[in-house]
């Protein structure tokens, strides 16, 4: 489809800037086909702009070239962050349909502008002279991010490397979109039915009633378990019938894997498609096109971290499932399940340290847990207060919105919150943006985040695991990320940073989940009011380490698996996608078969249609600066103004403007020790 001329009708509510309170999208006047006509209108206003600059006389400068592009495709930009948001959100079958037509053209536009010779010829001037050309700290590094941007992108490849460049972006844009797609309507129709409410022995009444409004809202009868993203589901901790334990995991374990949506044969191909475009970009796999730009630089240093793991957490699984197994041999159970996993792990838990993740759930009601917890420790923290407005809608009549003020009454931006799982919603939990900040554009950011909560019955308060707690506080990390962003360039604001990089803000904010002037503020009981006990605290910590064996090794089985696929090369021999897997994990050392990989290939959302692909290591390695960032913030005090100030000062603040880790030195004063992560995590003695 060419995008050389394509109108866009003047009432067209994408067509100018929103004249909302800082650019809130009007959600109400949008419709899928003002979307589709936006974006495909905001390619080729696009394209006419960069022929511009292209076309300037003269030498190419940082203004008339680095600037020029930074602040081109605004029709684009604006209409991409409504669709791409609502797509994940609030999909319908036009939208879908939308979706596919859309992401080839638009992996060709991308590639039209990066593959263009003369653009690059001026992007490379600049570059070459950036530092005799009186350029600001920022603005020398987007000179620098420009050009490696667009190297990695396939800039100096020849006429021939272009268009084949050209064909393997559309396909692998169209193949993600397809595994997205079919990944969604397969977890949606692998949500298991349950018909008499005896199967359901163990679960609480509002998990209950949660069922059989899930089925209600289908149209079914008797009670629905509808799945998350992950191979685990929560309704396995409390599960007594052990039949229905099964039928919940192999649900969960098989989606995608057959039938209609089956995403086997799609990520063959975009593993395969992907190591043929780092062959062609002068790479070996495309873990090494990944590490280029990353804050680890080379496969060799992820794959030590990874090694340096798995021996400690394979041995205490193995350690675990001994425990277990006693565990279920009480009940007669002498073939310990993975179905089995999570039910023993939750009783040993709660005998062995008193503590029942179950009955915390009261104790963690979802607004109180937002506003006297999240709210509060940001406030605490760095001074933001969130003021409600009611009189901004959503996309949604989920989503509610807030004005987040600084402490000195300067307006800050909007935080939308959409906490509730429904169909049309892709699984997994996130932070986006409509809006990023910028100076260069006059813009503050509008920011959201997405949980998938299980919605109560009506009247009912909506009530929280402590693990959903915990994303709660890690998702509202990366909206600080967002809203902190003081920068000049779009291209560095908020979370415009390597990709091994950005989970390590918000997995510092988990910290405050159980910080004790946070945790007193919002842990009360729903019905009485009543704090949560502390001796259910002092439990929760001590009982931290327990199951951290499961833990790291399904984390790492998934992270090796994405190794794996993004290791091979053109030449490697594939054949069954799932017995690729096996042998990935046999040869890592982390197959199990009581502890599958957190996701396997069929639904690693993360990797085959999100921005994850080779670098779901991410998470591991952010968590080496995590902890010890933890350690810093102890050791000054904990949720101290002071502290919170050159967090996000030194660190929040800057986006990518600056290296990452010398960001990370400006507030720890050194580099990161991986001592306080192997710690936490049980890999190493306690110091």
């Amino acid at each position: 489809m060419s995008v050389d001329t394509v109108p866009l009708a003047s009432d067209n509510p994408l067509s100018r800037p929103s004249v909302l309170p800082f650019g809130l999208p009007p959600f109400g006047d949008i419709s899928p086909e003002h979307c589709r006509e936006a974006l495909l209108a905001g390619m080729a206003e696009q394209r006419a702009e960069v022929a511009a600059i292209v076309a300037a006389p003269g030498p190419a400068t940082f203004e008339n070239t680095i600037v020029a592009l930074e602040r081109s495709g605004g029709l684009l930009t604006r209409a991409w962050n409504v669709f791409g948001n609502l797509t994940s959100s609030v999909s319908t079958p036009r939208m879908r349909e939308i979706e596919r037509e859309i992401a080839p053209v638009e992996a060709a536009h991308d590639d039209a502008i990066r593959l263009d010779p003369a653009l690059f010829a001026k992007i490379d001037a600049v570059h070459t002279a950036r530092h005799e050309a009186g350029l600001d700290d920022e603005s020398v590094r987007l000179a620098e991010r420009y050009h490696l941007d667009f190297v990695l992108a396939g800039a100096r490849l020849d006429e021939a490397g272009r268009e084949r460049l050209t064909e393997l972006n559309q396909e692998l844009s169209t193949l993600s979109t397809a595994f997205g797609q079919n990944l969604q309507l397969a977890t949606e129709a692998a949500a298991v039915g349950v018909a008499d409410a005896a199967e359901l022995d163990g679960l609480d009444d509002e998990s209950i009633a949660t069922a059989a409004t899930a089925a209600a809202d289908r149209g079914v009868d008797g009670y629905l378990i509808t799945l998350l993203l992950p191979t685990g589901q929560p309704v396995l901790t409390k599960l007594r019938n052990r039949e229905l334990r099964r039928r919940v995991f192999e649900a969960s374990l098989t989606r995608a894997s057959a039938g209609e949506h089956d995403n086997r044969p799609v990520a063959e191909r975009i593993a395969r498609l992907r190591a043929d475009r780092a062959r062609l970009l002068g790479f070996d796999t495309h873990a090494d096109v990944v590490l280029a730009d990353s804050t680890a630089r080379t496969t060799a240093a992820v794959d030590e971290m990874l090694a340096s793991m798995v021996p400690a957490s394979v041995a205490n699984a193995e350690a675990e499932a001994a425990v277990l197994r006693e565990a279920a041999a009480a009940d007669g159970i002498d073939d310990l399940a993975p179905w089995d996993w999570a039910f023993y792990s939750e009783r040993v838990r709660a005998e062995r340290y008193a503590v029942d993740t179950t009955a915390l759930r009261p104790y963690f009601e979802l607004d109180r847990v937002l506003v006297d917890g999240v709210f509060h420790a940001a406030e605490l923290l760095y001074g933001y207060r969130f003021a409600p407005r009611p009189d901004l809608a959503g996309y949604h009549p989920d989503v509610r919105v807030w004005e987040v003020i600084d402490a000195d009454g300067a307006p800050v931006g909007l935080y939308l919150g959409d906490f509730f799982a429904r169909d049309g919603k892709r699984g997994g939990a996130w932070m986006s943006s409509f809006v990023r900040q910028s100076r260069l554009l006059d813009a503050q950011p509008v920011v959201v985040n997405n949980l998938n909560v299980s919605r109560a019955a009506d009247g009912q308060p909506t009530l929280l695991t402590l693990d959903e707690v915990n994303t709660l506080f890690h998702e509202f990390g990366h909206a600080l990320h967002g809203l902190s962003s003081a920068v000049t360039f779009p291209r560095f604001s908020g979370t415009a940073v390597p990709r091994d990089f950005v989970e390590f803000p918000s997995q510092v904010n988990e910290m405050w989940a159980l910080w004790p002037e946070v945790l007193g503020n919002y842990a009360k009981h729903v019905e009485t009011g009543e704090p949560l006990p502390a001796d259910v605290v002092r439990a929760i910590d001590e009982a931290r380490l327990w199951g951290e064996g499961f833990g790291t090794l399904e984390y790492l089985a998934a992270t090796l698996l994405d190794q794996a696929w993004h290791r091979i090369t053109p030449e490697t021999e594939i054949g069954d996608p799932i017995a690729f897997e096996h042998q990935a994990l046999e040869s890592a050392g982390v197959s199990s078969p009581l502890v599958p990989p957190r996701y396997r290939t069929t639904y690693f959302q993360h990797i085959f249609a999100g921005g994850y692909a080779a670098g779901y290591y991410s998470y591991i390695w952010s968590e080496v600066l995590d902890a010890d960032t933890v350690e810093w913030f102890k050791e000054n005090g904990g949720l101290r103004r002071e502290n919170g100030d050159t967090f996000r000062g030194r660190l929040l603040s800057v986006g990518g403007s600056v290296d990452p880790l010398a960001a990370f030195r400006a507030v720890r004063g050194r580099d990161a020790d991986p001592a306080p992560l192997l710690r936490r995590r049980g890999l190493a003695p306690a110091a």
